[in-house]
């Protein structure tokens, strides 16, 4: 039992690392080599439309849009 508790505890420190580390790099993720543009599909892709450079795009565009000021507030809250 001892065996299946060290190797429950070492995956799960392995997969928390791995999410650190991506979190930490602050990268979109990517595919492996395979995907959808071996099968043809890439084109029909709802996300990205085929345009591997959209998710660059995307946050560049949502990175404008918290710089630019804010022209409203919320009249719920007093100030």
């Amino acid at each position: 039992m001892t065996v299946y508790i060290f190797a429950f505890v070492a995956v799960a420190l392995v997969i928390a690392g791995m999410a650190v580390g991506a979190i930490f790099q602050n990268k979109p993720l990517k595919g492996s080599c395979g995907g959808l543009n071996t099968l043809g599909l890439k084109e029909n892709c709802e996300i990205c439309g085929g345009d591997d450079d959209e998710c660059r795009k995307e946050q560049e565009r949502q990175e404008r849009l918290a710089e630019a000021p804010d022209l409203a507030y919320d009249a719920t809250k007093r100030q």
